[in-house]
Formats: C-alpha cells, structure tokens, sequence
C-alpha cells in the first residue's frame, strides 16, 4: 500500500498547525467549525486516517479489528417500534471479549418490546463477535450518523481492519478508509474500488417470495412497501417486478408507500387507501421492521391479516416469529455474514496486496402466517 500521509502532511495541506489537526481528531469541540472543516477537508483529500496504533507499536498493528454502524439509530428503530433514548457509542473489549452496545429506553416498556432488540444489525454483530473470540482479536465497536466522519475515523485509527454498516451518506468516508486499511461494506453494491463487500442476494429473495404470493396463494395485485433509500430495499423491489412481469401481472412503476424506517407519518397511503376500501391483496415490505410497523397500523384500522390483505418482511429477525400473525419473511444468513466479514479481513492482513473480494450469501424463504400459510 502506498506511504500513508502524516498529520504532518495534513498540517501543511490544511494551513493550520498539527496540534489543529490532533485537536480536530480527538477533541474536536476546541477547534472552530470552519477549521475544522478545513483539516477534514485536507484530510479527505490526502486519505488521511489518524494512527493511534502507529504511537505505539512498532509493526503498526493492533490486533484488533472494528464493527462500524452509520445511522445505527435507524437500524435500532421503525414505524411504529420504540425509540431508544440513546446509543452506546462504542467501547473496547479485550482478545476473545463480546459485548452488545448498552441501549437506555424511556420507560420499561419500551425496553421490553422484542422489535427493538435483536435487529439485523445485531445479529451481524453477533457473528462478527464470535469470530473474533475465536481468533483471538480484540474488538471495538462504534456507530453514528453518516455526515459526521469522525467517529469512524477515530475507530479506524485503532484496528487493523473495519467492517462497516453503511448509512445514507457515507460511502465518501468509506472509500476514504479503505485506502488505509482493510475495509469491509455490508449491504452495499459491489463496484470497482478498494473495499470488499459481503452481501446477500435480495434480488433472488424478493423474487422467491413474490413467486410464493403468486403461485401458492394466487395473489395478483402484490404492491411494495418503504422507501427504497438503500439498495437492499432497490434490489428487493426489483425482485418483486421482476417476479410479476414474469408472470404477465401489473408491474407497480414505484413503491406504493415511501414509509422510511424512522418517519414520524408512517403508512399515510397505506391508511388513505384502506379508508377507501382499495387496499391491494398483498404488500411486500422493504425490511421486517417496516412489516411490523405495517401490522400494527392494519390492526389499529381493523384490517384483518391475512384476510384481507397478506403481508411479508425480509430479514428473519426474532420479531416475526413472535407478532400476530407470525411473519412471512426471507432469512439473511446474518450470523454468518458477521463471521464472514472477519474472515475477509484476517485474509487481507495476511495479503494486503489481494484484490477486494465480494461475497453474496444465499437467503432463504419462510412462510408463516401473515400470507396466509
């Protein structure tokens, strides 16, 4: 890998002098908000990333490795589901420890809806912790919103390889990172670069499922929920049209309601159209989460599921067994994933000269009620 620039480059590039530039990494509430916007700005150019390891180890590792969550607050959260108060920031474990981000709810209640814990994230997150103790690595977990770079920075400057949960926003920063270190991106499209990318097929997952509505329930009239503002939920819309155009069936041109994970509105159209009796057969959600949201609102309306209309998710997460009606879904191999991504890392330390890899994971169908099984 190409010398990576110093805070001294940084320094120079930005104008400013390098206890700006340690302060603007590390503290940075005493640097002014246009300086500091300069030094990331100079940072961003030269693909600078803050070495705390390199202060003291000689080999410039740090046996361990990093779990990076951007919009975390939108994974832990959905329409309709409890709001945690706030997020554990991220704390270090030592070789072989585990640990789940410390989450404080508003009232006991809250704490005790099984929507909220475990989610997809979680679950990853599991997969990736007991790789890790099985390899002995040290592991520091992090997350925050994708306009601020400096959290994931900083968790960067003390791994020796990151895996990353993208956000809305963050595939700059992304790129940033992995021109100086191993960078692993969960559910991100594969492309030329310099990250490696464990993915799982939602295309496929979206298209067996809509095939089980049409072929097994004679569903005809199937339209899509949630906003498609990532490309999990693209590719799982464009499953589902894909499935229906193959069976001569009205192809939906745009997702019948744009619900986003957290959205202080959720289902408007969905509530319009049920008020005027012309709710369609069955809604295909973009996520689990959006699923769950979904029931509660059809309930509250008096919608009988699946009666009247059929409803399914994607993820697997615990929820959908447990609400009423259990949850028809497609099931990431989450664990795995997490398992994976160590292994993708570990391989690029051994050769850091290896071409990024990616890696989609199959999904699997479960049918439970909610569709009418």
């Amino acid at each position: 890998m190409p010398k990576r620039p110093t805070v001294y480059d940084v320094a120079q590039e930005a104008g400013v002098s390098i206890a700006t530039v340690s302060f603007t990494f590390r503290q940075p509430g005493r640097v002014k908000a246009s300086t500091r916007e300069l030094v990331l700005e100079a940072a961003r150019r030269l693909n600078y990333v803050p070495s705390a390891n390199a202060r003291g180890l000689a080999d410039g590792r740090t046996g361990a490795l990093g779990l990076y969550s951007f919009d975390m607050f939108l994974e832990a959260t959905g329409p309709g589901a409890a709001r945690p108060v706030r997020e554990d920031p991220g704390a270090f474990f030592g070789p072989g420890a585990a640990a789940v981000g410390d989450r404080a709810f508003a009232d006991d209640s809250d704490a005790e809806d099984f929507r909220v814990f475990p989610l997809y994230v979680d679950e990853v997150q599991r997969g990736f912790e007991v790789e890790c103790a099985r390899r002995g690595r040290a592991l520091l977990i992090g997350s925050g919103p994708s306009g601020d770079g400096g959290a994931v920075i900083d968790i960067a400057s003390r791994v020796d390889g990151l895996a990353v949960f993208p956000g809305a926003r963050s595939e700059e920063i992304i790129a940033q990172l992995s021109h100086r270190l191993p960078v692993v991106a969960f559910a991100m499209p594969y492309g030329a670069g310099t990250l490696s990318h464990v993915r799982v097929d939602n295309q496929g997952g979206a298209e067996a499922l809509t095939e089980h509505l049409v072929v097994d329930h004679g569903i005809t009239d199937v339209q899509f929920v949630g906003d498609p503002e990532m490309t999990d939920y693209q590719e799982r819309f464009a499953g589902m049209r894909a499935t229906l155009a193959r069976h001569g069936l009205p192809v939906p041109d745009r997702v019948l309601d744009a619900t986003a994970l957290v959205d202080d509105a959720p289902y408007t159209v969905v509530r319009r159209l049920a008020a005027e009796g012309r709710l369609p057969r069955a809604l295909v959600c973009a996520s689990d989460q959006h699923a769950l949201g979904l029931l509660d609102v059809l309930a509250e309306l008096g919608v009988d599921v699946p009666g009247q209309v059929a409803v399914t998710g994607f993820d697997g997460v615990v929820a959908g067994r447990l609400c009423t009606p259990p949850l028809t879904t497609v099931r990431q191999p989450m664990e795995a994933m997490g398992r994976l991504a160590v292994d993708v890392l570990m391989a690029s330390l051994v050769d850091p000269d290896a071409a990024p890899v990616d890696h989609t994971l199959p999904v699997r169908l479960v049918v439970r009620r909610s569709c009418g099984c």
